[in-house]
């Protein structure tokens, strides 16, 4: 398991582009046939993708947790981007296609993901945040999602916020998530920028498609930085930074946010004008 540690507002006013995308960019998921993982000391979070092909992948707590099982003191998210796919939780099979959410509570001592063909594997995101409460392992789908119609079509930025891990939805101890999606035509994303000292974010794009990519804005709101993130790539994004980007097609993201509260509007919004 990589350990990214993030940087200061400081520190990363200092940075050049290749220690930027070190710091913030988790580049290297979805490789197929495996399991990996990245921790940060963001609400320490642990970022991660499974591609299974031929055989099952196992999650386990490796040498970094101290514990006999990944979800002894933790909570985990998974989202299926690709093929449909199985998530077997103690026993459990929970079949997932694309889109599909998965809440795997504190307690779950075996999971494994197996993909329905190998040759079309399912792509699992996973995102965990530690956990100090209980709370039932539980699927959801898109039609299950509480969708939220935000933006015009005037700004650019005409989307649909489908929350799945939420206060009103799928109950966890601190993880929150859903995805977003766009109307035609739009392209910009949380606009304007914000940010929320109370959690910390990943965002992790998917659906970019071949050849484009999304330009995500992160630092403080008078010290912007730019990253150019392309599919399947995640960025960690601290509670100290704003967070917004703009892509150069459609495509979509998933949002996942930990720390001291769950309110999905609990936020402080930048004016456009005041950024630098």
């Amino acid at each position: 398991m990589r350990v990214i540690h993030a940087p200061s507002p400081h520190e990363t006013s200092m940075l050049d582009t290749s220690g930027l995308r070190e710091a913030f960019l988790v580049e290297e998921l979805f490789q197929p046939g495996e399991l990996t993982l990245v921790s940060t000391d963001l609400d320490r979070a642990i970022v991660g993708s499974a591609v299974p092909t031929a055989a099952p992948l196992k999650l386990d707590a490796g040498d970094e947790l101290r514990a006999p099982y990944f979800c002894e003191r933790r909570e985990i998210g998974v989202m299926n981007f690709a093929g449909k796919g199985t998530v077997t939780v103690d026993g459990t099979a929970y079949e997932l296609d694309k889109c599909d959410c998965l809440y795997i509570g504190r307690g779950s001592q075996e999971v494994a993901f197996a993909s329905a063909d190998a040759a079309a594997p399912a792509e699992f995101y996973l995102i965990s945040y530690p956990a100090h409460a209980a709370y039932p392992t539980m699927k959801a789908t898109p039609a299950d999602a509480n969708r939220v119609e935000l933006g015009s079509k005037e700004e650019c930025n005409e989307r649909t916020i489908c929350q799945y891990i939420h206060e009103n939805g799928i109950k966890s101890c601190q993880l929150v998530l859903g995805y977003t999606e766009f109307k035609p035509g739009s392209i910009w994303n949380t606009m304007p920028a914000h940010t929320h000292l109370r959690r910390s974010e990943v965002y992790c794009y998917f659906d970019v498609p071949a050849g484009h990519a999304v330009l995500h804005m992160m630092g403080e709101p008078d010290e912007t930085r730019p990253l150019w993130v392309h599919d399947k790539q995640a960025v960690l994004s601290p509670a100290w930074s704003i967070h917004c980007g703009c892509g150069t097609a459609a495509y979509r993201f998933v949002w996942a946010m930990g720390g001291e509260n769950q309110a999905f509007t609990d936020m402080d919004k930048i004016a456009i004008s005041e950024l630098r």
